[in-house]
This record gives C-alpha cells, sequence and structure tokens, in this order.
C-alpha cells in the first residue's frame, strides 16, 4: 500500500480495454508461450452478456458495500500493469498473489471512502466539476465516452459524478491521514544518517570497458548451458582476441576503445561502447578485479580468460571506499524514509479501520 491509486483515472483502467475491443478471456497461446505464462481467464469477453454478469459478479462486501470483479480487475492490472499490453494476462504462477493483493487494496480504499463518507467530509461543486472535465478528456470521441456511460453507469451522468467524487474523497482523506503526516523533518534525516553509518559507506568500485570475444556455443531455450569450447575453438578465439589486444592498446581515448567495442566485441556490452560504468569491486570477475587492481586510469589489460570468454579491460575510473556525505544522501534518505513512513501510516489506518469493520470475501 505504498502508492496513491484514488486518481479518477483508474476508472478507465477496464472500460477502455473493451471498448477497444480487447477480450479478458484467455487468448490463444503464442508460440514460445509456456502454460506458465499464458493469460488465466479472469472474465469473458465484456461483449456477450455472460461477460458482464461475470464482470458485475461480487467479490466481497464491505459494511454491506458490494464490490464486484470489475472493482478487482481495476486494481490487479493497476498491480501488474503488463497484463493490459497485448492482452498479455497475468502469469499462473502469479495470479493468485495479485488477486489477493487487489482484492486487500479495494476493500482497504472502500474502507477509507466509508470513513471520509463518516466524517462528513465533501467535495466542492467547482473541484469536482473541474475533475469531470479531465475526466472526460481521456476519451478519443463522444461516441467511445457515450459507450463508457452506458457501459459503466448506464448512461448516468450522476452515477458517473459520485465514482469520481468518491475517487476524490479517497484522495483527501488518505491525503489527511498519511501524506501529510509522512513527511520528514531535515534533522529526522540527520539523525537516522549519524546513527546508521554502515548505511552510507559506498564500496571500492571501478568504471570499465570492455572487448570480449565469445565462444561459438551460444545458450538456448534447449541448452541453456553451452558445451565448453574445444581446444581449437579457444584457439581460434585467442587468435581474434590478441588481434583485438593489439587493437585495443592503439586506441588512446574513451571513444576510441569504444567505437571498437562497439565494432569487434561480441557482448551484450557493445551496444554501450563496452561501458559498464561503475561495478562494485565485490562484483568483478577475479581475474578481473586481479588485473585492474594493478592498472592506472586509461591502461587497458592483457588478455583476460574469464568463465570461457577472453576479455580486454580499459580502465576508466577507480574510486577507493568512502563515506557518503549527509549532504550528498540527504536527498534520497528523505524521500526513503518517507516511503517508509507513508506505507507504516497506511497499514496503521487499514488496521484500524478493519478493527471495526464487517469484511465478507465472497
Amino acid at each position: 500500500m505504498n502508492r496513491s491509486r484514488a486518481s479518477i483515472t483508474r476508472i478507465l483502467a477496464v472500460t477502455l480495454m473493451l471498448l477497444a475491443g480487447l477480450s479478458l478471456a484467455a487468448a490463444p497461446p503464442v508460440r514460445g508461450q509456456t502454460r506458465d505464462t499464458q493469460p488465466v481467464n479472469l472474465a469473458p469477453a465484456a461483449t456477450s452478456g455472460n461477460g458482464v454478469q461475470t464482470l458485475a459478479r461480487p467479490v466481497a462486501r464491505v459494511n454491506g458495500a458490494v464490490l464486484t470483479e470489475v472493482d478487482l480487475l481495476r486494481e490487479m492490472y493497476t498491480i501488474f500493469p503488463y497484463a493490459k499490453q497485448h492482452n498479455a494476462g497475468f502469469p499462473r504462477a502469479m495470479e493468485a498473489d495479485i488477486r489477493r493483493g487487489a482484492l486487500k487494496m479495494i476493500e482497504f480504499e472502500e474502507l477509507v471512502y466509508q470513513e471520509a463518507k463518516r466524517r462528513q467530509m465533501t467535495i466542492a461543486p467547482e473541484r469536482l466539476a473541474k475533475a469531470q472535465k479531465q475526466f472526460r478528456e481521456h476519451f478519443s470521441s463522444e461516441q467511445e465516452y457515450q459507450q463508457f456511460l452506458q457501459m459503466e453507469t448506464k448512461g448516468s451522468l450522476t452515477a458517473l459524478r459520485t465514482k469520481i467524487a468518491r475517487s476524490l474523497l479517497i484522495e483527501d482523506l488518505l491525503k489527511l491521514e498519511v501524506t501529510d503526516k509522512s513527511g520528514i523533518l531535515m534533522a529526522e534525516a540527520r539523525d537516522f544518517y549519524q546513527k546508521n553509518p554502515e548505511r552510507f559507506k559506498l564500496p571500492e568500485s571501478y568504471a570499465l570497458q570492455t572487448i570480449t570475444i565469445m565462444p561459438p556455443a551460444r545458450p538456448s531455450p534447449k541448452q541453456p548451458t553451452p558445451p565448453p569450447a574445444t581446444p581449437e575453438q579457444l584457439l581460434q578465439m585467442r587468435f581474434r582476441a590478441d588481434d583485438a589486444l593489439r587493437q585495443a592498446r592503439n586506441t588512446k581515448t574513451y571513444e576510441e576503445f569504444g567505437i571498437l567495442a562497439e565494432k569487434i566485441s561480441e557482448d551484450d556490452y557493445r551496444v554501450m561502447m563496452g561501458s559498464h560504468k561503475a561495478v562494485p569491486a565485490a562484483e568483478l570477475p577475479p581475474a578481473i578485479l586481479q588485473a585492474i587492481s594493478k592498472m592506472h586510469t586509461g591502461e587497458v589489460s592483457d588478455v583476460l580468460q574469464v568463465e570461457g570468454a577472453f576479455t580486454i579491460v580499459r580502465l576508466n575510473a577507480h574510486t577507493p571506499p568512502q563515506m557518503q556525505t549527509f549532504e550528498e544522501a540527504k536527498a534520497a534518505l528523505r524521500a526513503q524514509m518517507r516511503q517508509t513512513k507513508t506505507e507504516k501510516l497506511r497499514r496503521e489506518l487499514d488496521a484500524k479501520l478493519r478493527k471495526t469493520a464487517k469484511i465478507e470475501e465472497l
């Protein structure tokens, strides 16, 4: 519960898909799909009568208020937006957890809405009108907008305004009880920094570029671990690596080495001029770490054999272990502390509202 999700645009999440003609039913598997990645059948296509009935099926009652399958489905797409792309659906291994998390979230939002009503919070007419206008602008045509109204509210503008007002009330109460209380003072951040020095120690790191000659056998779905190169293949690789080293030693700058890497390197870093930016020393292969620890900035290593490949390294920078200053850390630290506090406040509000609520999951 670490994000504000009560924006009025969430009302669009499923409906616009349906208006575009995308089925929510399981799509036929495409080539390369496995059973675990095929879309799950959350609901039939909403263009059919049965589909509309399925989307309207109750999934929970919160103090008597009914939450439906379409409410749950919207939240599931919020949690896992990739499912909307190309009608991908939800991975079977994740679907149950996504559904569970989405159900808890829509229950929470309904509890927040009911609490806002209990406190007699209201939305000013001018603000509601502005929000309704912004909502209307999400549709590409009047026809699409009218289709939405028919599908979601049976053509009722009053019902639409009620939905929008509900979203705004949820946002307002969360702002009051969570957002406005989750600020972090500079003094709090500084105190955390001083009490947790280990968190701000930056490890030794090296910025480098590589040119790599790979074995001819590459991983494949049927053989994820390629066989080791034969002696003949190793000789050919070494010949190409020695030729690459000769060319690399003739480069004088980052750009010259990078252009050469783009031309002859065979690993994925070639598309980034062979650059690995700053890599913690602990994450480097021992052969590379041993070599670059003795090099000066701008030097090019000998040919190094690393995990079946031959690699040439250019050292661009060496950063010794150091302590991040508070000035350097404060922005990210305050953001992280605010996020942690926000999540804590939301959990506490959820627990408080559930304590006296009657919730039935159907």
